[in-house]
């Protein structure tokens, strides 16, 4: 399931401490073995949690948190000056009372106590994230401790200490411990900045959401045939001509503030600059390397198989003409440097015959024996290969290996080198790239897609028009069983999400190969004001699920999606008062009645 839970090495330094506070050896025996979680309410859940007495204390007033690293580090201090405001001026108001109260006779809490083994660790995939907390019995010290492997690890650390505060005056439990880490590496969020443009404060508050429910990775897809919102400056032509104007682009300064914001947060932004396909909006720049542009996308008498594009937006960037490479270079390497990111995401998917077919040079190409699958390697072959110089790891779609229609051969692509993300077939696809021997990120339409269930966007469609039952001829669409336009529909429950896993039916061999998952937000049909919604809480559901799974511990068989509905609805109401959006998922009436709105008590 993508490596080990916990890092021994912390645990064992877990254990001493509280062997150090006296716990004594009947104690550290039962939090080894991992005791049944209390009732608290972290999300993502820990691996690990052992409260054998529950009880709380306060906080100091004056309560810090301290690190000999932190003047060092300019990340970590960030983040312990951040959730030493928080824990100290959230005063969260549970939904349900927590228990026990803390009494005035336990001492309070004056402060929590980092450890850090490694405290040059860059933030990069693989990174340790594990942690242990031990915040001591009332009387048994008025520190509590935090180790971590690394300051992402003591970051993920910090969030799981501050959602155990509640209260005003700020309480915490007191006498638990936590060890705790991730079971996938890779934990994220795709945002399409394309064909809608999302400002700046907007990509900051989604970031620093992310990080709250411990997911790593930012997938900024932000290129597409709708626009090219980048100013770039090898090639800024490409934003002024080809984004939606000048107020919605996004300078290299702003690419900055992200990058940095994320970093202070442990989440990676890994850009995507889509092509050859989706590359309509490079044509507004540079005509000349962009096939079928400003064509309409499904011209009146073709076939589907003949259609232009897979959405409105027609573009594809041409393999043929040697100035397509000049700019596309200039672009990778713009990226090199505004990004220091490792991965790079270079899209290769949907790629259309017909687009290409429009082109005289193509149609030449194929009248002397070449195939569209041909066309594909020559581009991928050389974007490629500078994107491998540049030190990058590349990340394509599924569609380069899998497309029905255009696609390369895997040698093409080296392994080493190489990353395929899933979006269709769910564990079908995924167990083909698996299988294949290529890493594998994970982000099945059928459950990870967020957008889907809110109908069909393009206009002048016929099949709404219906009053009483579906063409039969045409099958179901507004009535039962249809998809009302939405190609991915149904919509994405947080529970469809949560209950995924993303390595069903792969062999021990294969599921290694997983590198993680990401859900993602297309944005056909999203903007700002629908962002925070459409995203939180069901990005919630899958940061458990890769962080600590789907299951209770010792019952590997059992999913535990009845307990975590309480868990869930209490953090959706924890982010809504951190100035985060996430909608509903049940009426307050549940929280106060349980089990009374389930399917089975």
């Amino acid at each position: 399931m993508g490596g080990a839970i916990v890092v021994p090495s912390l645990f064992i330094l877990l254990i001493s401490s509280l062997l150090a506070l006296g716990y004594g050896a009947a104690a550290a025996a039962a939090a080894a073995a991992a005791a049944a979680s209390p009732p608290i309410g972290v999300w993502p859940k820990p691996v690990h949690t052992f409260w054998p007495q529950p009880d709380a204390a306060f906080l100091t007033p004056s309560f810090r948190i301290l690190s000999s690293g932190t003047t060092r580090h300019r990340h970590l201090r960030r983040a312990v000056a951040r959730y030493t405001r928080l824990v100290l001026r959230e005063r969260h108001r549970p939904l349900v009372a927590r228990s026990p109260e803390p009494s005035p006779r336990n001492p309070p809490l004056r402060a929590l106590v980092i450890r850090i083994a490694d405290l040059s660790a860059p933030l990069q995939h693989g990174v340790d994230e594990s942690y242990a907390l031990c915040i001591p019995p009332a009387g048994a010290g008025a520190a509590a401790r935090l180790a971590a492997a690394t300051p992402w690890g003591a970051m993920r650390g910090l969030e799981t200490f501050s959602q155990l505060v509640w209260g005003d005056p700020p309480a915490v439990p007191v006498g638990i411990n936590i060890s705790d880490a991730p079971i996938f590496p890779h934990r994220g969020l795709l945002l399409d900045t394309s064909r809608s443009f999302y400002p700046v404060q907007d990509i900051l508050r989604t970031v620093g959401a992310m990080a709250a429910n411990k997911l790593n990775v930012f997938h900024w897809h932000i290129s597409d045939s709708q626009s090219f919102p980048l100013l770039l400056p090898s090639e800024p032509q490409l934003a002024l001509k080809g984004s939606y104007g000048k107020e919605m682009i996004y300078s290299p300064a702003d690419v900055k503030r992200i990058v940095d914001f994320a970093a202070s947060r442990g989440v990676r932004v890994i850009p995507e600059f889509d092509s050859p396909g989706h590359a309509a909006s490079w044509g507004e720049a540079y005509p000349g390397i962009v096939t079928c542009a400003n064509e309409f996308w499904l011209p009146p008498g073709l076939s589907w198989a003949d259609r232009l594009a897979s959405e409105p937006g027609p573009g594809q960037l041409n393999p043929l003409n040697p100035e397509t490479y000049r700019v596309v270079g200039n672009v990778l390497r713009d990226a090199a440097e505004l990004f220091p990111e490792p991965f790079l995401h270079l899209g290769a998917d949907e790629v259309v015959p017909g687009c290409w077919r429009a082109e005289p040079a193509v149609r030449d190409f194929l009248a002397f024996g070449g195939t569209f699958d041909q066309l594909l390697e020559i581009f991928v072959n050389a974007t490629n290969r500078l994107a491998v110089s540049l030190n990058r790891t590349v990340v394509f779609w599924e569609d380069v290996l899998l497309d029905a229609a255009v696609k390369v051969r895997p040698e093409v692509l080296p392994r080493e080198t190489t990353i395929i993300q899933t979006w269709s077939k769910g564990p079908n696809n995924t167990k083909l790239i698996a299988a294949a021997g290529y890493r594998v990120i994970v982000s099945s339409s059928e459950f990870y897609y967020l957008d889907c269930g809110h109908g069909g966007f393009v206009g002048n469609d016929s099949r709404y028009d219906r009053q009483v039952a579906d063409d039969p001829a045409t099958g179901p669409f507004n009535f039962a069983g249809g998809d009302g336009g939405s190609w991915c529909a149904p919509f994405k429950t947080w529970q469809r999400v949560y209950d995924y896993d993303i390595t069903y039916g792969l062999s021990a061999e294969e599921a290694r190969l997983v590198l993680g998952g990401e859900v993602a937000l297309w944005s056909e049909q999203a903007d700002p004001s629908v962002l925070d919604s459409r995203v939180w809480p069901r990005a919630s559901a899958m940061a458990e699920a890769l962080w600590s799974g789907n299951r209770e511990a010792g019952t590997p068989g059992r999913k535990r999606y009845a307990e975590a509905t309480d868990r869930l609805h209490e953090w959706r109401h924890r982010m809504v008062a951190r100035g985060i959006g996430a909608e509903p998922i049940q009426p307050f009436w549940c929280v106060n009645h349980p089990t009374m709105c389930n399917m089975v008590q």
